[in-house]
C-alpha cells in the first residue's frame, strides 16, 4: 500500500471512530434519561447499572440456573461490554439483579464517504459479525428468563434497503423483523429469545434511542413484577 493510500485509510478510520464514538455517547446519555424516567414511572425501585459484565459471571450464573450444565471460559479478565451498558432492576433485599435493558450501537459503512470522493465502491465491512458473539453471550446470560432485553441500533449506508447486510443482522436475531420490539420470547419458546434491532442507514438520534430503550426497559419491569411479584422490589 502506498504512503497515500495508507494516509486515505487512515483518514477513514479516524472519521468512523469519531462517528462511533459519539454515537456511543448519544447512546449512553439516552440510557441515563431511560433511568432517570423508570424511577419516576416506578417509584420505590432500585436500578443499578454497569458497564460491562465478566464471563465468569455469567458462567456463574448459568450454573446456578442450570446446576446440569458445565461452562468454561479462559480468562478471568475476559468481558462484553456493550455500548449502552447494562440496567438491573435491584430486589428489595439487595440480593439480586434482574436485567431490564442491554443497549448496543453500531455503524458501518464507508462507501458513501467514498463515493463524495469520487472514489469505487469497497466491500462491505463484517463489524456486524462482531456483534453475533455478544449476542450469543447476552442470550445465555439470560437463558433463565423469558425475555431479552437487548436493544441494538445499527445506521450507516451499510444499513441501507436493499443490502445484503441487514440479512446478517436478520440472522443474528433469529430471523426476527428489524425495527421491531422483541422482547419476551417468541412464542413461548426459549429457542427464540430474539432481542429488538433497530437498522437503517439514517443515523439515529438520542431521542428515538430513547423512547425504544424506555419501552424496553417499562416492559422489562412489568414482566420482573409479574414473576416475582411487585412487594420483591418495592
Amino acid at each position: 500500500m502506498s504512503h497515500k493510500d495508507e494516509l486515505r485509510k487512515q483518514r477513514y478510520n479516524t472519521v468512523i471512530n469519531k462517528i462511533s464514538s459519539r454515537q456511543e455517547k448519544e447512546l449512553t446519555k439516552a440510557v441515563r434519561a431511560v433511568c432517570n424516567e423508570l424511577s419516576d414511572i416506578f417509584p420505590g425501585i432500585r436500578l443499578d447499572y454497569e458497564k460491562r459484565v465478566y464471563l465468569h459471571e455469567v458462567t456463574d450464573h448459568i450454573e446456578d440456573s442450570f446446576p446440569e450444565v458445565d461452562t468454561f471460559y479462559y480468562q478471568e479478565t475476559s468481558f462484553m461490554t456493550p455500548d449502552g451498558g447494562f440496567v438491573y432492576l435491584v430486589s428489595k433485599d439487595s440480593r439480586q439483579r434482574f436485567p431490564i435493558l442491554i443497549s448496543e450501537k453500531k455503524n458501518q459503512g464507508t462507501n458513501d464517504l467514498r463515493k463524495l470522493e469520487g472514489k469505487p465502491r469497497q466491500a462491505q465491512g463484517n463489524a456486524i459479525e462482531r456483534l453475533g458473539k455478544n449476542v450469543i453471550g447476552l442470550r445465555a446470560f439470560l437463558a433463565d428468563e423469558d425475555i431479552f432485553p437487548f436493544v441494538c441500533f445499527g445506521d450507516g449506508c451499510d444499513f441501507a434497503d436493499g443490502s445484503s447486510i441487514l440479512d446478517r443482522v436478520v440472522t443474528i436475531a433469529i430471523f426476527g423483523e428489524l425495527n421491531k420490539i422483541y422482547l419476551h420470547d417468541v412464542a413461548n419458546l426459549p429457542q427464540f429469545k430474539r432481542g429488538s434491532f433497530f437498522f437503517r442507514a439514517e443515523e439515529w438520534t438520542e431521542e428515538e434511542m430513547y423512547e425504544l430503550c424506555l419501552e424496553v426497559a417499562k416492559r422489562s419491569v412489568h414482566y420482573y413484577f409479574s414473576k416475582y411479584g411487585e412487594e420483591a422490589f418495592i
